[in-house]
This record gives structure tokens, sequence and C-alpha cells, in this order.
């Protein structure tokens, strides 16, 4: 008698063998771009160096997403086209992250120096001219930019070998996908400057709009949307696939926006309250309106931003977080958007391979410690 396979099995060996693939492909690539720029300079291999550095860290949830949807779609494989498809997305999500990290004026990312304060670093290092901050500031912009090229660049590549219709509909999601992004960055810069609402339901409405657009769309929905479209899947299919996917998206970024106050700076590799420190207008901030003092809200919306904070005074914004029932209703709100989630993934009309592939990253992106 044969043994059924375990699906769930099954998908972790296939998800380690994309992720070998993707690995192999990505440093191909950096290999042959950082021989490209060093024909025009040999100063100009650091942009290259620091673009592999930050995408190596990373999980690839987004490429291992978008493989798993076109998959599930019924794409074949390992397919070269996929795979470079992904790659394209590891290069956005880094592109992405360098330019958040200067927007935040955060100084790590991912346990090490931001790409701007690592450029920075070398400045001083070196003993070169007028302003290390400056200079560091505008590498990690051009850096940035690098890796957004080369996002496209991959992408186009991966179009080469699809049918027309398929690539397009895969294009079309991209495209929304990256302006999506830029306005969602930008609601986010604007929220940390512009007055606070005093309805506490408009400041949770401000704060979704930019989870979604930031993150939860390009994190998780659209590269599912995108690995599903490449395959062919149709608009019935693709809407299952939002179904599912939204609601994860929007619980990965809750769950981040927790870490970012209550994380352990050890798994997290930010400082412990970075997001206070930043004035991160999020989610979690906006529900303490809803339930603590004026007095404490008052004293919250001063402290929001400030680069000084001190320990007792983190703590203080964690204890308002707590007390108030901020924490509590955010915790809820995930555990109804991975039950929302779990529904539609289960009804999604795919086979359970696939459907096993989705379901770890999606447990891996809301029941995480970083």
């Amino acid at each position: 008698m044969t043994e059924t396979p375990d699906p769930a099995a099954a998908a972790g060996a296939e998800d380690a063998q994309f992720s070998r693939a993707l690995n192999e492909l990505l440093a191909e690539f950096f290999a042959a771009e950082r021989e490209r720029v060093s024909q025009i300079s040999q100063d100009a291999p650091r942009l290259v160096d620091s673009i592999e550095r930050l995408t190596s860290g990373g999980k690839r949830l987004r490429a291992r997403l978008s493989y798993w949807g076109w998959r599930a779609a019924g794409g074949e494989t390992l397919a070269p086209a996929m795979v470079r498809a992904a790659a394209s997305l590891e290069l956005f999500q880094s592109a992405a992250l360098i330019h958040d990290d200067i927007l935040d004026r955060s100084d790590t990312r991912r346990g090490q120096p931001s790409v701007h304060r690592d450029f920075e670093r070398v400045h001083t290092q070196q003993g070169w001219r007028d302003d290390a901050a400056h200079f560091g500031i505008s590498a990690a912009v051009l850096t940035g930019d690098m890796s957004l090229s080369f996002a496209e660049q991959l992408f186009a590549q991966a179009s080469t070998l699809l049918p027309r219709d398929y690539e397009r509909a895969g294009r079309a999601i991209f495209d929304t996908m990256r302006t999506e992004v830029m306005v969602g960055q930008y609601l986010d810069v604007h929220a940390e400057v512009a007055p606070t609402p005093e309805d506490p339901e408009e400041q949770l409405t401000r704060a979704m709009a930019v989870l979604r657009y930031k993150s939860a769309k390009y994190s998780v929905e659209h590269p599912v949307r995108i690995g599903a479209a490449l395959a062919g899947a149709d608009e019935d299919f693709l809407a299952h696939c939002s179904a599912f996917a939204l609601p994860v998206g929007e619980a990965f970024q809750l769950r981040d926006d927790v870490l970012g106050v209550f994380g352990n700076p050890e798994t997290t590799g930010k400082p412990a309250g970075d997001d206070i420190r930043e004035g991160k207008r999020t989610a979690l901030v906006a529900l303490c309106a809803k339930g603590g003092s004026a007095e404490d809200i008052e004293w919250l919306d001063s402290t929001l931003g400030r680069s000084d904070l001190t320990e007792d005074e983190i703590q203080r914004a964690r204890t308002l977080m707590e007390t108030s029932g901020a924490l509590g209703h955010t915790e809820g709100l995930i555990g109804e958007l991975v039950t929302t989630a779990d529904h539609q993934l289960a009804t999604l009309p795919t086979n359970e391979v696939a459907r096993a592939g989705l379901r770890a990253l999606a447990d891996a992106a809301v029941r995480r410690s970083r």
C-alpha cells in the first residue's frame, strides 16, 4: 500500500528547494551587477554590496509567498520565471527598507547598522571631506534607487519567460503594489507631523490606512496575487487570494507594531521601544486614545517622536498601552484576522501542498517574535 505524502512535509521540502534556487539566482545577479559597476569605478561596488548584505538577512517572506501563490494557481514547480519574479520582490523589499530607515532615522536594521549609517561610518573612517551624515543619507537614497532598478530589471526578465497575458496581469499588480507602498510611506510620515485627530475612531482609521498600504498589502496580499496572476489565475481565484492574504498582512503588521514596542531587541534587531522614539502613529497608539485618560494621552502624544526618551519613559508608554486596553485590543484584532485568513485558506480552490505552503508562511508572519 502506497503511503499518502504529508502535504506539510512536502511543502516544507519544496519551500527549501525554492529558497536555495532564489539564493543562487540572487548571488549570480549580484556578482554580475558588481562586475558591471566595477567597470565604471572601483568605488561603485559598495552600492551593490550594501544591497546584497541587506537582502541576505531577510526571511524571504514576500518571495516565498509569491512562489506559493504561483503554485496554488497551478504554476510549475521551481519555474525559472517565478524564481526571477520572486527575486524582484526581494530587491523591492530591500529598497523599501533602505528608504524606510532614512525616513525613520533608524540606526539599525536586522541587528546591523542601517545602510545610511553604514555609509556614514565609511565616510568617518576614511576621513573624507564635508558632512558624514549627509553623505550617508545621500548614498543610501541612491542605493535604494539602485535596488528599485534591480527589482524592475528582474521582473522584466521574468516576463520574457511567460505568456503575454499572464505577464500583463502580474505586471498590473506589481505596478499597483509599488505605487501603494510609496503612498503608504508618505501617509506614515504625514501622520507623524500632522495634527492628531481628536476622535479616537478617526485616529484608528488613519493608522489602519497606513498599516494596509505601507505594509499589509505589499507584504502578503500583492506577493500572493502576483504569483497567482503570473501562473494564469482568473479574477475569481485572485479575489480568493486577497480574501486570505489581506487579513494575514494586516495581522502581520499589527504583530510588528506590538514588537516595535514590546519586542526583545536581541530577537527584533531594533532597540526596545524604537517605534515610540520614531513617533509611529500605529493602531496600538490609536487604541490607547480609546481607553486611556486625557492626561495619559496628552503625555503620550508629547512623547512620541522624542529620540532622547529614557528607559523609564519607554516603560511608562508600555504600561499605558497595557492598562488602556490597547495591547489586549490589538491582540484580539490579530486573533480575528487570523481566524478569517484560516477560513479563507481552507476554502481556496487549490491542492493541499500549496495550501500547506501558504499556511506555514501565514503562521510564520503572525506568530513570531521578530
